[in-house]
């Protein structure tokens, strides 16, 4: 039996709900990384920058592909980069509510 896409997209989503695959994404989004810059970046022991990539890897989000001894990794496709753009625009937008409703709050009297 095929899994309903509600399922699916809330595997995807769970595969993006971890800080170091969204540094790792939003770093990617800038272009291709070899893992040593990605490492230099997120300041995480190579083992589990290592884990975080499989991870991203195994749910085709990123690729992967060797130049000589240096690995390459990059987004999958632009769709992950418009993904990561609006989460940024949802977050932007809920903490102006936010600020809006806490500005409300400083201004009532005691």
């Amino acid at each position: 039996m095929p899994v309903p896409l509600y399922q699916a997209k809330a595997e995807l989503f769970k595969t993006l709900g971890h800080p170091v695959r969204i540094r790792v994404l939003e770093l990617l989004c800038e272009g291709p990384a070899p893992v040593r810059d990605l490492l230099t970046a997120i300041e995480i022991e190579a083992s589990s920058l290592s884990q975080q990539l499989a991870v991203l890897r195994r749910a085709g989000i990123v690729t992967a592909r060797r130049e000589g001894g240096t690995v390459i990794y990059e987004l999958a496709g632009g769709d992950v980069s418009e993904l990561m753009r609006a989460a940024r625009r949802i977050l932007t937008d809920l903490l102006a509510d936010q600020g809006r409703l806490l500005a409300e709050l400083r201004a009532e009297p005691g």
